[in-house]
This record gives C-alpha cells, structure tokens and sequence, in this order.
C-alpha cells in the first residue's frame, strides 16, 4: 500500500500521493513535474464549491433568523426610558432630528393602552396618525403601530369596551390604506405593497369582528345603576363630556332615556364645547321656537372640533425639550420643573414632529 510522498509510475503520467489524494503529474522529458490541468481544474472547482457553500449556508442562516424576527408579531422595540428629547435641528451637542416614528417608538404606547385614564388618548394619537402620517413612519414604527392596534382590538373584544372608538379609528385607517395601495407609486410607502395590502385584509377583519361583537349580559345580584336615585343618575350624565356617551347610556332604561333627552343637559354640553359666536350661526329652532340643543350639538360638530377630555396625557418640558409620561418623568434640570411642563393634546403631539 503507498505512503504519503510515494509515486507511482505510468506510461507518460506520474501519479504522486499527496495530502488531498492521488494527483496526475505530466512526466516530461525534461524530468520536472507538472500538475494535470485536470486536475488543477477539478481543485479550484472544488475550492470554489467549497466558499459558494460557506457563503450559501450563511445567507441561509441570517435569513432564517430574519425571518423568524419579522413573523414574530409580537416583537416591539422597548427602551429603559419613557422619554425622548425633541430636536428639530443640528446642534453642536446633538446631530440630526427626532422623527414621529421615533418618538412613537420610545414612549411606550402598548403599556399604555392597559391604563384607562390613557387609552382613549393613545387611540386618539393613533387616529391622526392613520389620517395624515402614515407614511411618514419608519418600518419599525409601522410595526409597533401595527402591534398596538391589535392589541386595543384584542382588548376590546375581551372587555367590550370603548368599541365606537375602535371602529372610528379603523374607519379612517381601512380608507387611508386604500387610497394609498390604489395610488402605489405617486405616494411613497414603506415596505412591500404586499405587506400592506394583508394589514388591509387583517383591518377588514377585525372591523367584521367589532361588528360581530355581542355585549353580554352581567348578571348581578347586588346595586345596579338603575337603583340609583334621579338625581345622581342625572348627575352622572352631567359629567359626559360626548354626546355619543350620552344617548348610548339613554338607551339601557327608560328612565336614562328620559334623563339624556333634557335640553339643558345638551345645552350645558353645548356650551362647553363651543362658543356663543358658533351658536349664532348654527342655530336650530323647534315648531315651537325653542333652541334644539341636542340637534345643534352634532350641527356644531361637523364644523367646529370639540374640546378634548383624556384621563392622562403626554407632557412637553419647556425647559429641557423633552416628551415624556408625567408618572415617568425624566431627568429635568430646571429649578421648578413642574412650572416648565405643559399637557400634550394628540394633535399637539403631531405637530411637535412637522419640520
């Protein structure tokens, strides 16, 4: 049997043992060696296999865990920090400018909808986004926005509640994707046409969910609301600051009912959300001559927007520029922080980030 190093001869080649097998030699008259294109040929085709291969099997690997990141829904970027510095432009200390994504990103917006004095804001804030800045989103803030909004639809249809507001929101967010899956190409989208068009299909379907929704009902032995006297009941619809919330309670009794159709109540709702000036010319009379509140309300709607009332909101330092949650705080250097801080309504919030 040949060792290593050993040779072995045959007419016009010689054939050599090396550390990759037997290789083909021309023996040439000269008595010097030289290698079998062959087989120098087959040696770089096998190389070459061999790098295609590393290369191949890595592409495959980061592929993999690409894949597996953007399949997991659940997956939302969290920072240590519930705030962000808002700059608009290049500083000496700071370089660049903050962007809407990035603010929607960083303020933690998925624990807030589990408090009920913010939910109504961030549904808000998600509201205006899908009107007017939709694309103005990053794809990670895409994602989040994406990962939020199925977690508010989620919770609705386990607590049932605030589902007018849900369906609003997904209203103007189904005819926004619309609009621009139809003009693809005059509008700039971020991602893949495809990607929008299955979160338009996922919309449409929790829209038929919300639609399908069925209020059970709460069986109770104890105090309900209609054992409630008149006047806290009527005290409680004096506190409403929708009219929508007002004639969905009038609904449940006759003595709700007969409670939410009192003309001063619309009246003093009237008169909270809009100024004289807009009753004048607007005004609705009766056959009788008197002013119709209840109707004038949802007149004045159309025209003019209606106060905004949010359990808890976002506020904006004055002094270090900084958005945050106030039960968050942030790190402020001002002598009196709390005289430098200010509430931030959805659409304030918006237009901290038009450059």
């Amino acid at each position: 049997m040949p060792f290593l190093g050993q040779d072995w001869r045959s007419p016009g080649w010689r054939w050599i043992k090396t550390e990759d097998g037997w290789k083909r030699f021309v023996d040439r008259s000269s008595g010097s060696l030289v290698e079998d294109s062959s087989t120098a040929c087959n040696k770089q085709v096998h190389a070459r296999d061999k790098i295609f291969n590393n290369e191949e099997c890595e592409y495959t690997s980061k592929k993999m865990k690409k894949d597996h990141f953007s399949n997991d829904t659940n997956t939302q970027c969290f920072y240590r920090e519930k705030w962000i510095y808002v700059h608009k432009e290049s500083t000496k200390e700071r370089h660049g400018y903050c962007t809407l994504g990035e603010a929607f990103n960083r303020l933690d917006f998925s624990s807030a909808i589990q408090d009920i004095r913010r939910f109504n804001y961030v549904v808000k804030l998600l509201q205006l986004i899908a009107k007017s800045q939709l694309t103005s989103l990053s794809g990670v803030a895409q994602k989040n926005y994406f990962n939020i909004l199925d977690k508010i639809v989620q919770k609705v249809l386990h607590d049932h509640q605030n589902p007018r507001l849900i369906k609003d929101l997904l209203q103007d967010l189904s005819s926004t994707l619309c609009i621009l899956i139809r003009g693809v190409g005059k509008s700039v989208l971020v991602g893949n046409i495809n990607i929008w068009i299955c979160r338009l299909e996922t919309i449409l379907t929790w829209q038929q969910q919300l639609q399908n929704l069925q209020m059970t009902k709460q069986v109770n032995n104890g105090l309900t609301l209609s054992d409630l006297p008149l006047h806290m009941l009527n005290n409680i619809l004096y506190r409403f600051s929708d009219g929508w919330d007002i004639i969905t309670l009038g609904q449940v009794t006759p003595t709700l009912y007969m409670l939410s159709e009192d003309r001063q109540l619309w009246k003093k709702l009237c008169q909270y959300h809009f100024a004289e000036q807009q009753f004048c010319r607007h005004l609705i009379l009766s056959e009788k001559g008197h002013v119709e509140w209840k109707l004038m309300y949802f007149a004045l709607q159309k025209y003019y927007p209606t106060k905004e009332q949010y359990g808890d909101t976002l506020h904006f330092c004055r002094h270090c520029s900084i958005l945050f949650w106030k039960d968050s705080g942030h790190p402020c250097t001002a002598t009196d922080p709390d005289s430098c801080f200010m509430p931030v309504s959805p659409q304030h919030f918006i237009d901290l980030f038009k450059f």
